[in-house]
């Protein structure tokens, strides 16, 4: 059994890398990748590996990642309902995607910005996925992460992710410098303590490294560097060197 100080040393030192497809690949495309990471990937201590495939390839991942029982990775959705499940026509309930998906992404940027989302979406989302058992991912921006954060502040829960992403870093597609996305991660833990931060913001291979080494966040969120598996891979192997 591990001790109450052993397990809490663990918590703190894990890292993620979360990967997001958005839009992004059919049924066929994402067996094909799944099968070539799975075939190059190795477990690392302290590493949890989350990809969101689209609600379309949901459910065929999740049967084949139990069946090649990968361990520390897991799927996470990339969106939720607001409401439970009821007569809201086009609309993917929390307690649908339990047992398919441990977590969540809410609130993206392009959810905030295509979708018009509010910050109260966000909110209501986030309070679905944790009563459901789901841990969200809630994504927050500069410069408006603290009124962002704010509107979560009554949900009590310790199973969640902060996921931080600078709109200038989307916009250039360059991403922030390092010291930049620690102070603004210090910003988030001191209204959120003891939550992990993680960072995203048009990272790749060549770029991870210095993020990964930053005392206040606890890993990193890609967009289009998880859809090719040989980028993907590079990327968790930096995880936890």
């Amino acid at each position: 059994m591990v001790s109450g100080k052993q397990g809490a040393k663990e918590l703190e030192m894990k890292k993620y890398v979360i990967g997001n497809w958005k839009c992004h690949k059919d049924e066929d495309e994402a067996r094909i990748w799944l099968t070539e990471f799975a075939g190059r990937y190795r477990p690392l201590p302290g590493l949890e590996i989350i990809l969101a495939p689209s609600f379309l390839c949901l459910p065929g991942l999740a049967r084949q990642v139990r069946e090649l029982g990968l361990a520390g990775f897991s799927l996470a959705a990339q969106d939720i309902s607001p409401f439970p499940k009821g007569s809201y026509t086009g609309a993917v309930a929390a307690d649908m995607v339990k047992g398919m998906a441990d977590f969540v992404i809410i609130g993206h940027a392009e959810r905030r910005n295509y979708f018009h989302e509010t910050s109260q979406d966000v909110a209501n989302k986030a309070r679905e996925a944790v009563d459901t058992g789901l841990t969200p991912i809630i994504c927050v921006d500069q410069p408006y992460a603290v009124s962002q954060l704010q509107a979560i502040s009554d949900i009590d829960s310790k199973e969640m992710i902060i996921a931080y992403g600078p709109v200038d870093a989307t916009m250039t597609r360059s991403p922030e410098p390092p010291a930049r996305a620690a102070e603004t991660a210090r910003s988030i833990l001191r209204i959120r303590p003891g939550l992990p931060v993680v960072y995203g913001g048009s990272l790749d291979p060549a770029h991870v490294k210095e993020y990964l080494l930053i005392p206040e966040l606890a890993g990193i969120f890609v967009g289009e560097a998880s859809l090719d598996v040989h980028s993907f891979l590079a990327i968790c192997e930096q995880a936890v060197r």
